[in-house]
């Protein structure tokens, strides 16, 4: 055996980043250098963490010249929709320009780079979607993420875009919530809500997301794939789902469509994708949403213990 390959992640401290460092410790099979702004929100330290503005081109430049990752794995995004839509050139400088400037310092070595993207870059239109479908952004943060998938297409080094829809799970210090436990959470207050019903996604539960990331690293698969969970439903469904699974009144749960609430971003009707390619390339495995619910229970448990 010869010395572990070097991988290095962006977004460190986000949902996707922690999930990513605790698989790869449990597996054992990477160094890890994990970086994020401000200091480290995981509770392990048995890997390097640095802090780092990845949209401060000379501090990007500094970090990779020094580390030389084999794999870079780049989570890190302005994600939030409403605010993207609301504040372009924070979202263009986090989404586009980081990503351009972790690619331009990783010329000379020449890592396998593993862009994150979205099902956010499609219009909308039809739904579950192959890697094959043009891409058609309806808000500005689909489009920086497109622009982003560009750079990293053109940029002469070994490339993969791990492209993921509606992302959920828990983790420590995060406050964003999550369908699920914005679900049982109201049903619980008995709180009536209102749920879109003509919205079409295929969730993706966090530590799929990671798992699909690290089977691109280990193979070195390269290419687009689509990384997300296997059921296509409506946030409505999804909804009924979680009452069922927690034992909730169903009844509190009205279907509404998104005609009826008004946000600063437009989003796309029907998304989701379709996940042979993954399946068969990589020997990706999702979870059901079900069993995704049920993951996240045990891990709410544990929180709370």
């Amino acid at each position: 055996m010869g010395s572990k390959k070097r991988i290095f992640i962006t977004g460190a401290n986000g949902l996707l980043g922690q999930k990513l460092i605790y698989r790869l410790l449990e597996k054992g099979d990477f160094e890890i250098i994990a970086s994020g702004r401000g200091p480290c929100r995981l509770k392990e330290k048995s890997f390097e963490y640095v802090s780092l503005d990845i949209e401060d081109e000379e501090a990007v430049k500094k970090t990779l010249e020094k580390y030389h990752p084999d794999i870079i794995i780049h989570g890190a995004a302005m994600t939030h929709v409403d605010v993207c839509e609301q504040n372009q050139e924070a979202c263009y400088r986090a989404n586009v320009l980081a990503t351009k400037y972790l690619l331009d310092a990783s010329q000379h070595f020449q890592p396998h780079f593993i862009f994150v993207s979205t099902d956010f870059i499609f219009s909308g239109n039809k739904g579950p979607l192959t890697e094959e479908e043009d891409p058609d952004p309806v808000n500005y943060y689909g489009q920086t993420k497109l622009d982003a998938e560009e750079l990293v297409r053109y940029s002469n080094l070994k490339w993969t875009i791990a492209r993921t829809v509606l992302v959920f799970g828990i983790s420590p210090g995060l406050s964003r919530t999550n369908i699920v436990l914005w679900v049982k959470e109201s049903l619980e207050q008995g709180k009536t809500i209102q749920v879109v019903n003509d919205q079409f996604r295929t969730p993706t539960l966090a530590e799929d997301l990671a798992e699909g990331c690290i089977l691109i690293a280990e193979k070195g698969a390269e290419g687009v794939f689509n990384i997300s969970g296997p059921d296509f439903l409506t946030p409505y469904e999804m909804a009924i789902e979680t009452a069922d699974f927690f034992g909730l009144d169903k009844s509190l749960i009205q279907e509404t469509d998104s005609t009826r609430f008004v946000q600063p971003a437009k989003r796309p009707l029907r998304t989701g994708f379709i996940i042979e390619k993954a399946r068969k390339e990589l020997g990706y495995e999702p979870k059901t949403f079900r069993a995704a619910i049920g993951i996240l229970a045990k891990q709410i448990i544990l929180a709370s213990s």
